[in-house]
């Protein structure tokens, strides 16, 4: 009982809880890439599918979350019953070998912050150095690991104590750091070139597919939406929160903090690349080829460089922090439900963070792989989510089952959108292995894919019973 006492406090800490959950390093690596790349058009479909796919999962999360008030795997099995328990495995599989990796992420921020704060950033050869510093095993180890405990500490001091005081500090200081780099590069000579193509619009290239597949795809990642993770936040929100407003709040804090990030990094690109042909193939370096060799080499030719880039690292070690944490009592709040108290379920989890993340740590290799593997595999967490819906009642969800909106939003319209995202990306990696494309050792293949889900899949299936018999023991 002492776990569901354990409550946010406040409105403003549940909405800073959720806005740190879905603002992560994707919002400042992926969507100033995605935005470089296509240009103002971008923006149009990434905000579209903000409410076409985000919100409304989001929605379905913080209802179940809220009305079961058990983590992922026991609220699919409440909600839906003892066969749909599976999905719930599913899903919590997914995200928390997402967080094994997600904790390398946090390292690598946090060690790009120590070396702009320490002032020896600017003397690196930066693509040697990232080659060099990924290839080792006692750097990335190391910062995978202190980022792991730091995400513990947080999680072990439990809600209103430990996330709740976490997050009221750092999510805004996110925004004030993101504001604050974005002031400094729109103030840069020649910004407003990137200004103009960051937000000018051209209609024609609408017509283009991928532009809108990939804004479905950056909403879907970027926001948090399907990972099951502001369900375990809404485990611990006060009986008068509102679901829909609560939805909205962390779907449009999502989207308003990769604006400012774009600010931050598309006006200083431009300003200082020469030329738009520099700029846009510096933006489209890749993800970690932008955030930690193309931004630190465009930081070295502006003045007040130190200082914009120990605000830019510290801002994205904030961001991968708050959405690892989120990740951490995603897993916590499940051991929980089988019984395991708060403090031994985080030094469980901390253990195998720190052991399953090793992997990720020494090799980009097999990072690249889990990163392709359950980031697609998110996106069938999506539409797990869409199915427990439409076994909620009409008690438990804010839009009524016999609606249209309802029918047209969880029977035809997101399951599109799904099996269109889903099969776009699966072709893509067809495209990028034509001989080799059902090699599961291939690091982003489509047979890689299949044979880690399917292992998930049946031994979700196979332990059923074992888990639902745990959980009834339990929780009832």
């Amino acid at each position: 009982m002492g776990e569901k006492k354990d409550l946010f406090n406040s409105r403003f800490g549940l909405i800073a809880a959720s806005l740190g959950m879905a603002i992560g390093a994707g919002n400042i690596w992926r969507f100033p890439r995605l935005a470089g790349q296509y240009g103002g058009a971008f923006l149009i479909p990434w905000l579209i599918f903000l409410f076409l796919w985000s919100i409304p999962l989001l929605m379905v999360e913080f209802s179940i979350g809220k009305n079961t008030r058990l983590g992922v795997i026991g609220s699919f099995r409440k909600i839906a019953g003892k066969r749909y328990t599976w999905m719930g495995v599913f899903v919590s599989v997914c995200t928390t070998a997402i967080l094994f990796y997600y904790s390398v992420v946090t390292g690598w921020s946090l060690k790009f912050f120590v070396l702009s704060l320490s002032g020896d950033l600017f003397s690196l050869d930066y693509n040697t150095y990232w080659i060099q510093y990924t290839s080792s095993v006692y750097q990335p180890l190391f910062f995978h690991i202190v980022s792991a405990i730091i995400a513990s500490a947080v999680i072990y001091k439990g809600v209103m104590n430990g996330i709740e005081k976490f997050s009221k500090i750092i999510v805004p200081a996110l925004y004030i750091l993101l504001i604050a780099a974005a002031v400094r590069a729109i103030t840069l000579p020649g910004a407003g070139e990137g200004l103009y193509y960051y937000f000018h619009i051209s209609w024609s290239d609408l017509s283009n597919y991928k532009i809108w597949l990939d804004g479905l795809s950056q909403s879907a990642w970027s926001t948090g939406a399907g990972w099951g993770l502001l369900l375990t936040y809404a485990v611990y929100s006060q009986k008068n929160v509102n679901v829909i407003e609560t939805s909205f709040y962390a779907g449009i804090g999502n989207n308003i903090a990769s604006i400012i990030a774009g600010l931050a990094i598309i006006p200083a690109v431009f300003a200082l690349s020469g030329t738009t042909e520099a700029a846009q193939a510096a933006l489209s370096s890749g993800n970690q080829g932008l955030a930690f060799i193309t931004i630190p080499q465009i930081f070295s030719k502006m003045g007040g460089g130190i200082i914009f880039s120990i605000v830019f690292f510290l801002a994205l070690f904030f961001a991968a922090l708050s959405s690892l944490i989120a990740m951490l009592e995603l897993a916590v709040r499940i051991l929980i439900d089988f019984g395991i108290n708060r403090k031994k379920s985080v030094i469980i989890m901390l253990s195998l963070i720190i052991m399953a993340g090793a992997p990720s740590a020494v090799s980009m290799d097999f990072f690249d792989n889990q990163d392709w593997v359950w980031g697609l595999g998110l996106l069938m967490s999506g539409f797990f989510f869409t199915i427990i819906a439409t076994k909620m009642n009409e008690k438990q969800f804010p839009i009524k089952r016999n609606s249209l909106l309802f029918k047209t939003f969880f029977y035809f319209l997101l399951p599109f959108e799904f099996l269109s995202m889903l099969a776009w990306w699966l072709w893509q990696s067809v495209q990028w292995y034509p001989q080799d494309w059902w090699n599961p050792f291939e690091t982003s293949s489509l047979g890689t894919c299949l044979l880690q889900w399917t292992i998930v899949l049946i031994i979700s299936i196979l332990l059923m019973k074992k888990i639902n018999d745990l959980l009834e023991k339990n929780i009832g």
